[in-house]
């Protein structure tokens, strides 16, 4: 099947009584149906109980296609003014940092109006080098060329003028490090005919130019901007701009006293350092100097932009769930999924379902079998690429995820759900799965709520981005609160809110592996675009001195455990390692038998849980969590079952590791652990230690002990009566 139809919402989440704005993009320009669909179980294998979706009555709609484009590509745009217009004579002065100099046509800085050709474009042209081009509007064109390399990731200062009476151009290029050998520097001065910048009523732009041909921008620069100044011919600042103020928002303020303030175009990367970091300060906020530059990609994406094709209200009497848009044409399908949320002020079930959305986000339209040059190695297995994979393999400017690059070779500090995501559909079978179903994400989520449906369990959703707004009130009417199978971005707003619920006496079923991992942050204008930072370790890429802290709030980014709050001081268990190539079961350990554990394994005389299952063929697979009292495990905590029989391809995470040696695995075993622990104000958290635990619960249609366990837990956490923790042995010995 060649992919043809896909489309995104403009929100990820809405209550009864909202609007969904869908926007579709038909590139055969075809026909196609539009339904509303509530997921209920994504996975097709044959082997569970098959694809399973409801639709909503009365949300129907038959669409006329047409094909909508995405244009990436990030940029710097000060609005038109007169000031801009008027001039003839100018002077620009800025600092660069480029990062692929050997490609044409990067546009430094424009003020360009591309129907009558008037204004100048200062570019990096390939082996031409820095190259000045001016029109004056009547026809009359002209480029200036320095002819001097610029050298990769290298700091240059640009000085760059144009006399109108005199005809005069001067370009200079100065290396702010310069290196015996190297032919870096340079300057030319030249008369030109031209007598005139033609009055280009057009918006002034960095690091691309208005583009001639379709909306927005075309010409985009990879690499980082610095203090660029625009003169008169007076040599007088018509504007400067400082890329370190605001730089955890979209403006760009003007600092010539002209308030010529710009909005930055597709999110490019901002507190980043520049020419004169010294690793004096390591954060953005409050330095007194180094973290003045910006960095533009010319595959950055925080909107597609596309125009909305059909709306829905949601009916107000519609209950909360995961639910899509199921877009059919006569040669492809697509699924556009989102939350439908309890309302404010309705009835709620007693279980949440917390949708980890964010995590969705990171690994949103990731590329990392194509791009990662070990990919096969660490899987263990050949990826197996469907329809969207290939899709996303030839069209990138879909964007990546937090696990890419972007094309110069930086990470992707944010990811956007304001486009098509194209591995966050039901039915969809990720490469990253070794047998069985390869199910990731949200596909994978949807074995739960199969199984909550099965046993006709009332429960409600909300994303991980109305956590983020409502903190711990989104949390606060329910007794118990589940995770998907992979929560593994978390803002602070969202931790310190599962935190506080959990200290409320709340009851938390961690049924996933991973979790609780990485750091982000929400971007406080709205977009619902998310920001990482992965400094200390990386996965896919590091971060580069000095830029750890997110421009999104100004928090220390990277692992939640190298912040002071590993996963397992709020669910008890934590990331230890991983493995692609097959799952395996768990063994239950004498705490087991504790009677405080009796719940949990009533109707279970098993001592091997687990040796079936979808994802994998075992409920202990893909990523495993364990305890680790030095990272916070509670020392009350029962661990009831461990896994074991895992092969040699389950490996440690790299921050386990202190040093690598000969056949580490054999002496540093990776395992998860099933484990248990009550609250002092009378909650209780249960943690499943697996990705793969919920592709074991269809098995046997259902009756199985992984379900049984999974639903003895469930019950006691939904039943009002308080949790008793034990007593201190040193307590006891007194009463």
């Amino acid at each position: 099947m060649t992919k043809t139809l896909m489309g995104y919402a403009d929100v990820i989440s809405a209550p009864p009584g909202g609007r969904i704005a869908f926007k579709v993009s038909s590139d055969d320009a075809k026909p196609y149906r539009a339904q509303i669909v509530r997921l209920i179980h994504g996975d097709t294998n044959p082997q569970g109980p098959g694809y399973h979706e409801q639709v909503v009555a009365g949300a129907e709609w038959s669409l006329a296609g047409r094909p909508q484009a995405v244009r990436p590509g990030s940029c710097l745009v000060i609005p038109a003014t007169s000031a801009f217009s008027q001039l003839n004579s100018f002077g620009l002065n800025l600092l660069i940092w480029p990062t692929t100099p050997a490609k044409p046509d990067q546009v430094l800085s424009s003020l360009w109006a591309p129907d009558r050709r008037a204004g100048f474009i200062l570019a990096l042209s390939g082996a031409d080098g820095l190259t000045l081009t001016l029109g004056d509007g009547s026809g009359g064109v002209v480029s200036v060329s320095l002819g001097a390399p610029v050298l990769a990731r290298a700091w240059y200062r640009l000085d760059v003028s144009f006399d109108a009476p005199s005809g005069r151009v001067d370009l200079r290029q100065t290396p702010l490090a310069r290196h015996p050998g190297v032919d870096d520097e340079g300057g030319v001065s030249r008369l030109v005919e031209l007598r005139g910048l033609g009055r280009p009523d057009e918006p002034l732009v960095f690091a691309a130019r208005v583009a001639t041909d379709a909306p927005g921008f075309q010409g985009f620069y990879n690499g980082k901007i610095e203090a660029p100044r625009l003169l008169d011919a007076a040599g007088v600042a018509v504007g400067a701009w400082d890329f370190a103020l605001g730089a955890e928002g979209q403006i760009v303020h003007d600092v010539s006293g002209h308030e010529r303030h710009g909005r930055l175009w597709q999110g490019p990367s901002r507190a980043m350092t520049g020419h004169d970091w010294n690793g004096a300060d390591y954060h953005w906020q409050g330095a007194k100097a180094g973290y003045g530059a910006i960095h533009f990609h010319d595959d950055d994406l925080l909107d597609a932009g596309w125009e909305t094709d059909f709306s829905w209200a949601v009916p107000t009497d519609l209950r909360s769930g995961l639910y899509a848009a199921r877009l059919t044409g006569a040669a492809d399908e697509d699924y556009i999924p989102f939350v439908v949320r309890p309302a404010k002020d309705g009835p709620r079930a007693r279980l949440l379902f917390l949708v980890p959305t964010a995590s969705y986000q990171a690994y949103a339209n990731e590329h990392l079998a194509l791009d990662a040059a070990i990919a096969e190695l660490v899987h263990d297995h050949l990826p197996v690429f469907g329809p969207n994979d290939l899709y996303l393999a030839q069209h990138r400017e879909l964007g990546g995820s937090l696990y890419d690059r972007h094309s110069d070779g930086s990470g992707v500090f944010y990811s956007s759900r304001l486009r098509p995501i194209l591995n966050m559909r039901p039915k969809y079978q990720s490469w990253l799965g070794g047998t069985g179903s390869a199910l990731w994400q949200l596909n994978a989520d949807t074995h739960l709520l199969a199984w909550l449906e099965q046993i006709g369990v009332a429960f409600d959703c909300i994303a991980d981005e109305d956590l983020d707004a409502e903190g711990v009130e989104a949390l606060a009417p329910y007794a118990c609160v589940m995770t998907g199978t992979h929560p593994e971005y978390w803002s602070t707003a969202m931790r310190d809110a599962l935190d506080a619920f959990r200290d409320r006496a709340g009851r938390i079923m961690y049924m996933g592996g991973n979790g609780l991992y990485w750091r982000i942050a929400y971007d406080p204008a709205g977009s619902g675009a998310i920001e990482v930072r992965r400094c200390e370790v990386g996965n896919g890429w590091i971060t580069a001195p000095g830029e750890a802290y997110h421009a999104w709030g100004g928090e220390y980014g990277g692992l939640w455990r190298r912040i002071g709050r590993a996963p397992q001081t709020s669910v008890g268990v934590g990331f230890v390692g991983e493995g692609f190539d097959r799952s395996s079961y768990y063994r239950r350990l004498p705490a087991s038998h504790d009677p405080r554990a009796a719940f949990v394994f009533e109707g279970v005389d098993d001592e091997v849980l687990g040796d079936f299952g979808l994802i994998g063929g075992g409920a202990a697979g893909l990523e495993l969590d364990r305890t680790d009292p030095a990272l916070g495990t509670p020392p009350n905590t029962l661990i009831l079952a461990r896994s074991e029989g895992h092969t040699a391809n389950y490996l440690q995470t790299v921050e386990e590791l202190l040093i690598n040696y000969v056949n580490q695995t054999e002496i540093s075993p990776v395992f998860g652990e099933m484990t248990l622990f009550e609250t002092a104000s009378g909650g209780a958290v249960f943690s499943t230690g697996s990705i793969a635990w919920a592709g074991s619960l269809s098995y046997n249609n259902y009756d199985n002990n992984i379900a049984r366990v999974s639903g003895n837990v469930l019950r006691r956490f939904l039943d009002s009566v308080p949790f008793s923790a034990p007593l201190p042995a040193r307590i006891k010995e007194t009463i």
